[in-house]
């Protein structure tokens, strides 16, 4: 149940973060490596992590690696993915745009699934 609870805390903290605390700032400096709206975006995501490796058992030292595991790999999906729309026609009203919005999602939570089976390894160990 505890893998459960973990996982269930880092997909709940991925919504807030991704829909609930984006604000059209954020969005805009996806994508632009001079611009920190993409840095400020993945060190939510990092931070909000926090309290389900907690959870999991994890003393600071790790839960601090695995958040600056989470902030680089959630950056470099949400970079890539500004990368490939960029310019691009596709709106909400295409399926293209779904195909790429939920292949980003997809990436993200698979993520949250290995550091949910890192987390409670160590915490094991």
């Amino acid at each position: 149940m505890l893998t459960l609870g973990v996982l269930a805390c880092l997909q709940l903290k991925h919504y807030a973060a991704d829909y609930l605390l984006q604000t059209p700032w954020i969005i805009a400096g996806k994508g632009h490596l001079d611009h920190p709206g993409g840095y400020v975006h993945a060190g939510i995501h990092a931070v909000l992590s926090v309290p389900a490796l907690l959870l999991a058992g994890l003393e600071l030292p790790k839960v601090a690696a695995l958040i600056a595991a989470e902030f680089v790999v959630h950056f470099l999906i949400d970079h890539s993915k500004a990368l490939v729309s960029r310019g691009s026609e596709k709106g909400p009203t295409t399926a293209a745009y779904w195909a790429l919005h939920g292949g980003d999602q997809c990436i993200h939570h698979l993520s949250y699934l290995v550091m949910t089976a890192v987390a409670i390894g160590w915490a094991a160990a």
